[in-house]
């Protein structure tokens, strides 16, 4: 069975159908970037373009960078423009998409759902915290493998700062830290959201997930088991079609 995906992003909107039965892309991602500023008619627009490049014409599950309630309403726009505030974006984008079933989901619930369902957290008890780091930094939180939504804790304030002003990739990338330098960064936050939840296992994802050799071995002094994500960038758009599947 495959339902579209896709993955709205600070930097990219990128999709492709889902093989739902093995959990992963059935064809290449295709992506465009994302407008600045990323209002919802442009950001439509970007999801037109990505959908039409593939002739698709079904249920379509979309991530949100923020939070999503209902399947349908963004709640919160911290890295897009704030005329996402309570939008019934489902219905702007699934218009946009000439009828097309829309099914909306918070970007890094949808990578968290793919991951506990395909990737490295698969069969993991407990409480299971999948962090996406890229533009900002994402959450999903799951205990025993039930999602607890739109947690957002990259917005936690960590020394007198916003968490993901200071430990995103986009952070690393504006400051030009070394992964040293950033890894230090990360280590401060991850212990932080350890003192507060307490988990067995963090999942690194997001795009940098790619490079996880190079900073991962540099994060020391966390009890809980810290792994990159197995779908690595791909995991937001299977977790969007998965969520459109099931609604």
């Amino acid at each position: 069975m495959q339902i579209f995906g896709v993955d709205i992003g600070g930097s990219g909107i990128k999709g492709a159908p889902v093989d739902l039965d093995r959990g992963d892309l059935a064809h290449e991602r295709f992506k465009v970037l994302t407008p600045h500023p990323a209002t919802p008619d442009a950001v439509a627009d970007g999801v037109k373009e990505v959908v039409d490049h593939f002739e698709w014409r079904g249920p379509v599950g979309i991530t949100f960078p923020g939070v999503v309630t209902g399947g349908t309403t963004t709640r919160s726009a911290a890295n897009v423009d704030k005329a996402w505030i309570d939008l019934d974006a489902s219905a702007l984008l699934g218009e946009r998409l000439g009828g097309c079933p829309v099914t909306l989901i918070n970007d890094a619930d949808a990578a968290g759902v793919a991951e506990v369902e395909f990737g490295a957290g698969r069969d993991r008890r407990g409480t299971v915290i999948l962090l996406t780091f890229g533009t900002g930094i994402g959450s999903a939180v799951f205990v025993d493998g039930v999602l607890v939504p739109n947690t957002e804790l990259g917005h936690l304030e960590l020394n007198g700062h916003e968490a993901e002003k200071r430990a995103s990739t986009k952070a690393k990338e504006d400051h030009e830290l070394t992964w040293e330098h950033w890894a230090r960064r990360v280590t401060g936050y991850l212990a932080h959201v350890e003192m507060l939840f307490s988990p067995e296992l963090f999942i690194i994802g997001g795009g940098v997930s790619r490079k996880a050799q190079k900073f991962l071995p540099l994060i020391e002094g966390i009890r809980a088991e810290i792994v990159p994500a197995q779908l690595q960038n791909n995991a937001g758009i299977v977790g969007a079609a998965m969520r459109a599947a099931r609604t």
